[in-house]
């Protein structure tokens, strides 16, 4: 009988759990979003936060057991998000899975939630290592290679803002409402890419690390200027400025890709792949940058679908699953606000008292 892992994520503001086998199959991935509780403060604030994962998470994993038509006692292991997120969060999770470990006598599988998202295309499409992975959300964008489930080796990461960050920055400064990405393609559809000549940060650099603090500073420099010489923002203006920052991003993301490419491939793959994965990896405009850049290259694409690419307990129900097969993260788990998943390297963000964050 296939093994079934319990898995359960609250890193961010996401409260979710879910019930994944080993034969890749998604019984359950139940997701109770805090949108609504964040809305007036235009970002996510750690506290309310915390609050809500603490109340929500033993309902989402009733309702993720019972969406999959099973116990508890049918479970294999649980596998839980230590990090790195928000310690308030991270802690409600973490005593969650420790509470429902000890009392079924469970293993408990500690997953890092970056590994979660770069390990999404096994789940998904049964991704053979190694394969390139650009790893793009709210909080991170770093470019991998993902040689096993628990060996990363990044080429290249954000040294400021994250897109999803730089996305919700911007979707406030013109106006739009909370989370930024969606709000910024949506409005980016009716918009003229090419009428405002935004900057594409460190192309003019070698190597793969990314930035895009100018570009946000570029988009609030041209909706000031509009905004001094015609009295305020039309809706046209709106919808310009949105989709000249979108493809900005977007065709900063794809050239540091097609950067990466040389280094992947020069470790010889059997199976050639570049994947995406994370919240920003939803942004229809990048995935088709990416995808025409494989197509490029003759290389295989892969993006999971929009429900896997944002934060959920599926991922890290299979990550468990995955470090359990190779004999790892039965460690001590221990919420961890900062874990990079490439630890050889040099950290880009946060190195200090804290630790790296990337």
């Amino acid at each position: 009988m296939s093994r079934l892992f319990l898995g359960i994520e609250s890193s961010c503001d996401d409260t979710s759990a879910a019930v994944v086998s080993e034969t890749r199959e998604i019984l359950s991935n139940i997701v109770v979003g805090q949108a609504e509780l964040h809305e007036a403060f235009g970002g996510v604030v750690p506290e309310i936060a915390a609050r809500a994962h603490a109340e929500k998470l033993d309902v989402a994993v009733s309702s993720a057991l019972s969406r999959a038509g099973t116990q508890l006692t049918d479970i294999a292991a649980i596998a839980v998000t230590s990090g790195p997120g928000l310690i308030g969060g991270l802690l409600s999770g973490v005593m969650v899975a420790r509470g429902l470990a000890t009392g079924a006598s469970l293993p408990l599988i500690s997953v890092n939630h970056l590994a979660g998202h770069a390990l999404t295309p096994r789940l998904t499409d049964n991704l053979s290592f190694p394969y390139l992975m650009l790893l793009v959300s709210g909080g991170h964008c770093q470019i991998l290679i993902v040689e096993a489930p628990d060996t990363y080796r990044r080429l290249g990461g954000i040294i400021d803002d994250a897109p999803g960050e730089a996305f919700d920055k911007s979707a406030r400064l013109l106006g739009l409402t909370q989370p930024g990405g969606p709000a910024i393609e949506k409005s980016a559809r009716n918009g003229d890419a090419e009428r405002f000549k935004f900057p594409r940060p460190l192309l003019d650099r070698e190597g793969c690390d990314m930035s895009f603090s100018g570009l946000k500073t570029a988009l609030r420099r041209e909706r000031d200027r509009l905004i001094e010489s015609q009295g305020g923002l039309t809706e046209q203006d709106q919808c310009d400025l949105a989709a000249c920052f979108q493809q900005a991003v977007a065709d900063v993301l794809v050239e540091k890709t097609r950067r990466a490419i040389d280094v992947y491939l020069a470790s010889n793959p059997t199976e050639p792949a570049i994947a995406v994965a994370g919240g920003v990896a939803a942004n229809t405009v990048i995935r088709a940058g990416l995808e025409t850049l494989s197509v490029t290259q003759g290389m295989r694409f892969c993006a999971p679908p929009l429900s896997l690419c944002t934060d959920n307990a599926a991922m890290i129900a299979w990550a468990g699953l995955e470090l359990d097969q190779i004999g790892k993260g039965r460690e001590p788990v221990s919420a961890r606000p900062r874990w990079p998943l490439d630890t050889s390297q040099p950290a880009l963000l946060g190195s200090g008292k804290k630790g790296a964050k990337a």
